[in-house]
């Protein structure tokens, strides 16, 4: 399947909603700042990564609160760009491939992008935020073929695993493409201009490219490259750590970096994959500054009898209070983000995106029912766990006697037990929504190869098996439609019928094999020597309809003469004999007096009836109720 047919069967990764809105509007040249943050606005967790990637250290100057500040400072281009990968890592965090780790590539790409952001600045490369959406999609094409191919790539992956040959050499044989061309079409797809997605090509291989030395477009790839080091080290094992070391210092080297300015710049990078793992809800693969990476140890696996670590947003005016809760949900395994009032938790929550919150609605229980109603009317605030802090026991009611949209409350006072089985309540029926989340995502899937596979049974049943030709059916609902836009139009509609001489005898003589050859042989020859707006359609047995919309009676004859010539020259060999193939055609031109197209079918059938009677390789017109023969024939 070629990359166009994967665009048309929508199998492959692309931007929805907030981010395909942003894409669509950063193709206008007339868009403006305000029209970007009214769009990106509308889905916080966007807005929130956005504003924290505009507020980044390498951004000098007062820190932002507002989406349009963000887009000003970040460029629309910028905004573009880094929400589609957002809106793609939310989108393929899991997926149908099994050989394929969703959360590594991502943790990878992830690295990658802030590498590529941290390095590019250091060089003195402007634009540094577009090599961050550059590195998060340097790979896509990779995502691309897990998602279109589950299954055959997975068995790529295995084999590529096993030693059996490259990666992108089993790519081409099993798919006929690899995740190098696919991620240099998505990234055109995507608007990311050539400048970028060039060097985002060759990052593997730089000595390819070409590009002179010291232009941009050459800066930008050994960023990229050096960035992939950077990636690929991080999420080594200790052993291949050690191999992979000696090659990044090198590639360093070459942009002016020694292993003391490397040191510092990856303790920066690490940090920031920190950071924005947990605000992508990207599992990090732990990394240690660089010094230390060749003796890093591997990070004790997770108990899978405690609940997965969950984010925590406490709202507690107390101090005393808050400082007591999130000592106990911190000392249980999972991250607090503790917030005084209920204006500042609605704002922290926008950026960290909690799983859980946690919130004291004894007093006041007024303002905490409005809090609820805000949080439940933001998308992601549907899918949150609340739980509701009631004071002791009687002192005040349950959520559902305060007007709360709760999932759980807490009386108090709260101790370690009590918090761990409402977390744990928390993580389960949070992994419940995944689950739910991931049967939707197979439902869509299913749908849509249901609806790719009703497409081709579609074609199937309006193809001729042998010659791959619109079969009859397809042939006269063509016919109809080109009839309709002829009248639409008012102009000239012509027919051809044509029938392949003596192919009975052909049959008798040298069997049945050989006449499937002749009827094949001749159905290419008029697809190649047709006119491209022509419709040509087998109606069965030797018989062909070729459609002529917008032809007038002298440039039928034409075209007649030129097929007749084509199938003529055809050299078919049957065992030591050639067997010469010759086609008697029928042309005719809608009439005045023709009300449908069965009538002008009819004129053709009977122009061609004159041309099998006359002999073979004989070519006549129907003209005003006459049959004549054509020049020349």
């Amino acid at each position: 399947m070629t990359i166009e047919e994967l665009r048309t069967s929508g199998r492959l990764p692309s931007p929805k909603g907030v981010a395909l809105s942003v894409m669509q509007l950063a193709r206008r040249e007339d868009a403006t700042m305000e029209e970007i943050a009214e769009v990106v606005q509308t889905d916080p967790a966007i807005t929130g990564r956005l504003i924290r990637l505009a507020n980044s250290a390498l951004h000098a100057g007062r820190p932002v609160a507002a989406v349009r500040d963000a887009a000003v400072r970040l460029g629309l281009r910028t905004v573009s760009q880094v929400t589609l990968g957002f809106s793609l890592v939310d989108q393929h965090l899991e997926g149908p491939c099994e050989a394929f780790d969703y959360p590594r590539f991502w943790s990878r790409s992830l690295l990658m992008a802030l590498a590529a952001r941290e390095l590019g600045a250091q060089v003195h490369l402007r634009g540094v935020e577009e090599l961050f959406a550059c590195g998060l999609l340097a790979d896509v094409g990779t995502l691309a073929l897990a998602t279109a191919y589950p299954s055959e790539y997975a068995e790529v992956l295995r084999r590529a695993g096993r030693g059996e040959a490259p990666l992108l050499e089993l790519e081409q044989q099993v798919l006929q493409t690899d995740h190098d061309e696919c991620t240099a079409e998505l990234l055109r797809d995507f608007g990311i201009p050539e400048t970028l997605a060039e060097p985002v090509y060759y990052h593997r291989c730089p000595a390819a490219s070409g590009f002179a030395r010291g232009s941009r477009p050459d800066r930008v790839l050994q960023t990229l490259a050096l960035a992939r080091r950077v990636a690929d080290l991080g999420l080594a094992s200790g052993a291949g750590r050690a191999e992979l070391q000696p090659a990044l210092l090198a590639e360093a080297a070459q942009s002016g970096l020694d292993a003391e300015a490397l040191d510092a710049l990856i303790e920066r990078i690490v940090g920031d994959w920190h950071e924005w793992s947990e605000l992508l809800r990207v599992p990090v693969h732990f990394a240690q500054p660089f010094p230390r990476m060749s003796a890093a140890g591997p990070v004790p696996g997770h108990d899978g009898d405690d609940p997965l670590p969950l984010r925590v947003l406490l709202i507690e005016e107390d101090a005393p209070t808050r400082l007591l809760l999130s000592g106990i949900i911190s000392r249980l395994g999972h991250t607090v983000y503790p917030a005084v009032s209920r204006e500042e938790a609605l704002a922290l929550a926008v950026e960290v995106v909690p799983q859980v919150v946690v919130t004291d609605c004894a007093r006041p229980a007024a303002t905490a029912v409005e809090f609820c109603h805000a949080l439940r009317a933001t998308d992601w605030g549907q899918s949150v766990y609340l739980i509701a802090l009631t004071g002791a026991e009687g002192e005040a009611g349950s959520p559902e006697q305060l007007g709360l949209e709760a999932d759980d409350y807490l009386p108090g006072p709260v101790s370690v037990p009590l918090m761990r089985l409402r977390l744990r309540a928390a993580s389960r029926h949070l992994s419940l929504l995944q689950e739910r989340e991931r049967d939707r995502a197979r439902l869509a899937r299913m749908a849509a190869d249901l609806a790719v596979s009703n497409r081709r049974l579609e074609e199937a049943a309006l193809t001729d098996p042998l010659t791959n030709l619109p079969n009859r059916r397809a042939g006269m609902e063509f016919l109809t439609r080109a009839w309709n836009a002829a009248d639409r139009y008012r102009q000239p509609l012509a027919l051809m019928m044509i029938d392949v001489d003596g192919l009975q005898g052909i049959n008798r003589r040298h069997g049945h094999g050989v006449g499937d050859e002749v009827v094949t042989a001749v159905a290419s020859a008029l697809r190649s020597s047709g006119r491209r707006c022509d419709h040509i359609a087998r109606m069965g047995g030797a018989e062909f309809l070729v459609i002529c919309p917008n032809t007038e009676p002298g440039s039928l004859h034409a075209v007649a003469d030129r097929l007749h010539g084509t199938v003529r020259s055809l050299g078919i060999v049957a065992g030591a004999d050639a067997v010469p193939v010759t086609i008697g055609i029928g042309l005719a031109s809608r009439e005045a007096d023709m009300h449908d197209p069965e009538a002008l079918i009819r004129a053709a059938d009977r122009a061609l009836r004159a041309a099998k009677k006359a002999g073979q390789g004989r070519i006549r017109l129907v003209e005003r109720g006459r049959v004549h023969a054509a020049a020349g024939s």
